[in-house]
């Protein structure tokens, strides 16, 4: 992070958190983990990761030993939708297309 300038790490900073709402409001996880990792090609990204008491992992770390049997958890697509749209709102991006993934 610190190989950014000043106004792009924050700039990116802003981003992270505005992700981190639109999340919390939209898929209400009982915690966020906020994760920047990137061991081998120099590049900056962001993990924001919404975890829930069912997931099979909580509340240890997502890479770390599972705690009970749980099946994966698809994200409806009308949620989906809300979530992108609340990013979206966050992000003053208007109807622009966010494509996230989802």
């Amino acid at each position: 992070m610190t190989d950014l300038p000043t106004g792009e790490r924050e700039h990116l900073m802003l981003v992270v958190f505005a992700v981190e709402e639109a999340v919390r409001e939209v898929l209400r996880p009982e915690k966020i983990n906020l994760a920047s990792l990137g061991n081998m090609t120099p590049h900056v990204h962001w993990h924001v990761i919404p975890r829930f008491k069912r997931d099979r992992h909580f509340p240890n770390p997502i890479w770390g030993s599972s705690k009970r049997e749980s099946l994966p958890h698809g994200l409806d697509p009308k949620l989906a939708q809300s979530l992108k749209l609340a990013i979206a709102s966050r992000l003053d991006l208007g109807n622009q297309v966010v494509d996230m993934g989802l």
